[in-house]
């Protein structure tokens, strides 16, 4: 189901907790099946938790809880944005606004070629930086001005 490497990369995470909490690394377990999956499907969760001798609900739970996991595909480029009161007040929300005009497509949904998805994200930890946005979980931009947001739909359109 997963890679050597990516089994590799969960028993480094297992080696970090004792035998008896190996559920411990189940975040981590879950970004690195996510990494090399593309998004998480019951099938990729099943087998994590047979592989952490967890029950398959209580890894369900977890990926279902956290926005960073996709339980369904997305398109290649995931957006997160965070839309919380703080965010909000310092722009987001027009932010946000700006995003699912220039994609065409609303929060949850996923542009017509496969490239954009948009999310609603929760506190990010950077009000002081707002609006911020998330990439595919692994960067984070800021103060997000709509010729910002533009510059980066286009620097990522270039790339895919």
């Amino acid at each position: 189901m997963l890679s050597p490497e990516a089994l590799k990369a969960i028993d480094r995470e297992l080696a970090k907790y004792p035998p008896e909490r190996r559920q411990s690394a189940v975040m981590r377990a879950l970004i690195i099946a996510q990494d090399e999956k593309g998004w998480l499907s019951t099938e990729t969760m099943d087998f994590v938790a047979r592989y952490l001798g967890m029950a398959p609900v209580a890894v369900y739970e977890v990926a279902s809880f956290y926005t960073m996991y996709n339980t369904r595909p997305t398109g290649t480029w995931k957006l997160t944005i965070c839309t919380c009161l703080p965010c909000g007040l310092q722009g987001s929300l027009a932010a946000a606004d700006h995003l699912r005009e220039k994609l065409g497509i609303d929060f949850d949904e996923t542009t017509p070629d496969g490239m954009f998805t948009l999310k609603e994200g929760e506190c990010m930890g950077a009000c002081a930086m707002a609006p911020v946005l998330l990439v595919n979980n692994k960067r984070m931009c800021d103060t997000m001005s709509s010729d910002k947001l533009d510059r980066l739909i286009d620097e990522l359109t270039r790339k895919a």
